[in-house]
């Protein structure tokens, strides 16, 4: 078991930020968290978490971790280290989601690479027929970037370097949470101390999901407890988009049907979704910028990522999530219809 979490974090010193001008718009609390999973996928599953609840200007309140019976093969056993003997006897999901989701409620959940851990959880709430009680999320490599942090890349251990934090369990979710932890009070400190906006993004919730039982390695740790592979919604491969490209997207007009649509980086809405709305909406949905692409959707549009160096090259507009919603709202048929 891992010592001294909690003394640990106590002992990090505070930043310079008077909180008597703390920013008012700031949140009330965080949940600083950290999932190990058996693969990248959405039908994967949660392994083990580990959560630190922090106050609004960063003080630890508590923390809490416990593993998960994912119901299949664990997966990489070689990083999170949790074999299936380990885990034949841990609690389902279900039988934890009450209590993780205490530590969540009213809270913004704070992670790295957000979107990996928030899909994660989101999926696995709506397996246990629940809703994830989170509102928000804050990324801590979109906060490193909006602080100008000189990182050499943006990887947690880089991070934790940074800021002089020691790494003792590398993916173990409560370490990793606990050095997360660690870095995200001195990045909120110095966040406050600019009056920094927080790079926020809404969490929608999961509401649909369906599960089908396959046999396999692992599958199986004793009653009610079968493997099962899970899927938001079935595997699908879009048709072409029977509309025309009319052209590059014209800031302050309305999209237009053939439009060729890309996106880049972390969004509200999970990006599956986003794309089958854009699809509805008759946009052809590009995986990568080109001289064609009519528009780039990214929520961080200084984002050093080959999507946005690319539209930037080639002149192709780029704008948010939220911009990008409102105009699918009412975009014009193509030409000639």
């Amino acid at each position: 078991m891992l010592e001294d979490h909690q003394a640990a974090l106590a002992h990090v010193p505070a930043q310079q930020s008077d909180h008597r001008s703390w920013p008012a718009e700031y949140p009330g609390g965080y949940a600083v968290v950290d999932v190990e999973t058996t693969g990248l996928a959405r039908e994967d599953r949660i392994v083990s978490a580990g959560v630190y609840r922090l106050t609004a200007t960063g003080d630890v309140e508590d923390h809490w971790y416990t593993t998960v019976n994912p119901q299949r093969d664990p997966g990489p056993v070689w990083i999170h280290g949790l074999t299936a003997a380990m885990l034949a006897d841990a609690p389902l999901f279900a039988e934890i989601a009450g209590e993780f989701g205490e530590r969540l409620a009213g809270r913004v959940l704070v992670a790295h690479n957000a979107v990996f851990d928030w899909s994660m959880i989101a999926r696995e709430f709506a397996r246990a027929s629940r809703t994830a009680p989170v509102e928000q999320r804050l990324c801590t490599i979109a906060l490193s970037k909006a602080l100008g942090l000189p990182l050499e890349n943006f990887k947690l251990e880089t991070l934790a370097a940074h800021f002089g934090i020691a790494q003792r369990r590398a993916h173990h979710a409560l370490d990793d949470a606990r050095v997360l932890a660690e870095a995200f009070r001195p990045s909120l400190h110095r966040a406050a101390a600019r009056g920094l906006r927080l790079p926020l993004l809404a969490c929608r919730p999961i509401t649909e999901w369906t599960d089908s039982p396959v046999g396999g390695p692992g599958a199986g740790t004793g009653p009610g407890r079968a493997a099962w592979r899970g899927g938001w919604r079935p595997a699908k491969r879009r048709p072409p988009c029977p509309h025309p490209n009319p052209g590059r997207y014209e800031p302050g007009g309305r999209l237009r049907q053939g439009m060729r649509v890309a996106f880049s980086g972390d969004t509200s809405v999970d990006r599956e979704l986003l794309e089958d709305q854009a699809v509805a909406a008759g946009l052809h949905v590009a995986t990568s910028v080109s001289r064609l692409t009519s528009l780039l959707v990214s929520n961080d549009p200084d984002a050093a990522t080959t999507k946005v160096a690319r539209a930037r090259a080639y002149g192709t507009p780029i704008l948010d999530e939220a911009a990008f919603a409102q105009l699918l709202r009412d975009v014009a048929p193509a030409a000639g219809d």
